[in-house]
């Protein structure tokens, strides 16, 4: 990402001189609920017209069982679209949708974090290219699941927690 790139990337409650780093969401398969809600209500509306498909009267059961199924695919496609992870030279912030109107938000300054780690959940994990991360401070943990290339995403936040602590202790030295 360029320069003028990440000027470009301003969010609500971006603090002055603040910079974005970069910013990250959950692979699309924490969707996957989505999906199966997409396709049931189809697929069970669809059995009336395979069991009787002289009555045509029976296409608006797919029809109505397609209509649900985009309703249900729409709100959890809204929940994971909205749910977003800026990282910036300073914190970084969770945003999480709850509902169509709320959203949680969650800050953890890069100076509190004492650990990162990332694990990926076996064989769907390693295939399909995602897994957990885990930011341990000392009052609790940020616990990330379901993040598109977990060892890409960890070894990013790795170089900007490292830069943060030594412009600390660059700092401190300064002051002595």
């Amino acid at each position: 990402m360029t320069k003028r790139q990440k000027e470009q990337l301003d969010f609500e409650g971006q603090r002055p001189g603040e910079t974005v780093v970069f910013i990250f969401r959950r692979h699309i398969i924490a969707m996957r609920k989505g999906f199966y809600l997409l396709l049931i209500p189809f697929a069970l509306s669809a059995l009336p017209v395979l069991i009787w498909p002289s009555t045509l009267e029976l296409l608006w059961f797919p029809l109505g069982g397609l209509t649900l199924g985009l309703i249900l695919f729409f709100y959890h496609w809204m929940m994971w679209y909205f749910t977003i992870y800026i990282v910036t030279d300073q914190r970084i912030r969770q945003i999480t949708q709850k509902g169509f109107f709320g959203k949680d938000v969650v800050e953890l300054r890069l100076s509190k974090i004492q650990n990162i780690s990332y694990n990926i959940p076996g064989f769907t994990g390693e295939v399909f290219g995602f897994g957990t991360i885990v930011i341990q401070t000392f009052v609790g943990d940020l616990v990330i699941r379901y993040v598109e290339h977990a060892e890409k995403i960890y070894n990013k936040l790795q170089d900007v927690v490292d830069t943060v602590i030594s412009e600390q202790e660059g700092n401190e030295e300064a002051s002595i």
